[in-house]
């Protein structure tokens, strides 16, 4: 019997040993990316400092006093190997955030001190790209999948697909398959209902289907044009529900055109997309562009059907000399939502919501390179928001900030910052009446203002 055995792992061992996969764990990476600081508002309410752009728009109209956050990213990079033949690139990425909506959280403080303080996870994926030598790539997991950005309002415009779902690609050709849903305690409709068992209720997921298809055209002079498509699909709710909700659909369409622009120093361009979403497709609102954030109001049989969200977006860098680089853009969005009204109508957990908006958007950032270490930032924003049948909430900023760039580094894009802020606002009467900024709903003045150190970086 021991000589059986002993001729048998004679034989399995070597197989064995030539079979399995061999990982080589050749890289490891820790990313961050954040912005850090302090602020005073000179003319605010016991000189308390708060955002000063427009509400219901998140950061579009410049960010220079976007409160603290930042994000850590750790991720393996490894090649498998079969015995004698290479294979794949593989990684594995998580990203844990940190912001508060109270003020500071880093120093003296501590998630007992700091109410609000929030710890997020949007990042816990595998990747693994030209899969054994092909053009084929697929990833799985949660992700921030984003392309382009607006990076002086941290606004991603066309195809920011961050949620939980898988991914195949060949060459330039995408298919993606989403299901994002949310359970926080607020419930955010129409993902979230509650179901009653046994004399309880609990709060349970209406999950989302959101099938996407893009693909980019490489043309000549390294143009591309990137056409993107989305079918999304909720389906009714459990029988076991105490509301019923109905199944609802919707769709989404977009064209993305970048242009390379010769200038004395690399990097210039000019983007420009064009996005309609209708039925619950239509979400894209406070600075994201989430097109499964369903905007407005169900019409009386809880659908989506007349929903529709235009979205058009112009945004360029221009890197004319070794002294001047100027990066501007202009963002407009129309929405509506799935009742009648112009104005409010009821959403389904019975309060009542706007059901129709209009932003526009433009702004300017320059950069003047006094040394290679030494960069004073200019910008000026115009923004605009209408709900429903409101007259425009509207204001103008302008932002001066000399930079220290200890890299050194004549770009728009060398980070860390280190900057010296110095913002001031000015909003029309109906937004300083109505409160609409952050900053206006502990002051109610003509005039928002702003002064801080902050630092910015992004290390990956």
């Amino acid at each position: 019997m021991k000589n059986w055995l002993k001729l048998l792992l004679l034989v399995v061992m070597p197989l064995s040993i030539h079979a399995q996969v061999v990982i080589t764990n050749s890289n490891f990476s820790m990313g961050t990316t954040g912005r850090i600081g302090v602020g005073t508002s000179p003319n605010g309410e016991g000189n308390m400092w708060k955002p000063l752009n427009l509400s219901g728009q998140g950061s579009l109209g410049g960010r220079m006093e976007q409160t603290d956050y930042f994000d850590i990213l750790p991720a393996f990079h490894f090649t498998p190997k079969l015995i004698g033949k290479d294979s794949t690139n593989v990684t594995f990425q998580a990203r844990l955030g940190m912001y508060s909506a109270n003020g500071q959280f880093i120093g003296n403080t501590s998630s007992r001190s700091s109410d609000g303080l929030t710890f997020i996870l949007p990042e816990a994926f595998v990747e693994a790209r030209n899969i054994m030598g092909s053009r084929w790539s697929a990833w799985a997991g949660a992700r921030f999948r984003r392309y382009d950005d607006i990076h002086i309002c941290d606004y991603f415009y066309f195809d920011d697909h961050s949620a939980q779902g898988f991914g195949v690609s060949y060459k330039t050709t995408e298919l993606t398959m989403l299901m994002p849903a949310s359970t926080d305690s607020a419930g955010v409709y129409p993902y979230n209902y509650k179901v009653t068992v046994a004399g309880a209720s609990n709060l349970a997921i209406r999950q989302r289907f959101v099938w996407i298809g893009e693909h980019t055209f490489n043309l000549k002079n390294g143009n591309k044009i990137k056409l993107l498509g989305e079918f999304h699909h909720v389906s009714a709710n459990s029988d076991k529900a105490s509301v019923k909700y109905p199944a609802d659909k919707g769709w989404v369409a977009g064209i993305k055109i970048t242009t390379p622009i010769k200038t004395a120093l690399p990097e210039s361009f000019n983007d420009f997309s064009v996005r309609y979403g209708t039925g619950i497709a239509n979400g894209g609102d406070n600075g994201n562009t989430f097109t499964w954030a369903t905007y407005g109001a169900p019409d009386s049989e809880g659908k989506y059907n007349e929903a529709y969200s235009f979205t058009m977006v112009e945004h360029f860098l221009l890197n004319v000399s070794n002294r001047f680089s100027f990066n501007g853009y202009g963002v407009f969005t129309k929405s509506k939502g799935g009742s009648s009204s112009t104005d409010k109508a009821t959403y389904f957990n019975g309060t009542q919501i706007y059901n129709r908006k209009t932003d526009f958007v433009v702004g300017l950032r320059t950069f003047y390179y006094a040394t290679d270490w030494f960069h004073i930032l200019q910008e000026v924003h115009y923004a605009m928001r209408k709900d429903g049948d409101n007259p425009d909430a509207a204001m103008w900023k302008f932002s001066l900030a000399p930079t220290i760039v200890p890299v050194g580094k004549r770009s728009p894009w060398c980070r860390p910052h280190i900057r010296f802020v110095c913002t001031l606002a000015r909003y029309n009467n109906y937004a300083k009446d109505n409160h609409y900024s952050p900053f206006l709903q502990i002051n109610q003045k003509q005039w928002g203002t702003y002064i801080g150190i902050k630092t910015e970086w992004w290390i990956f």
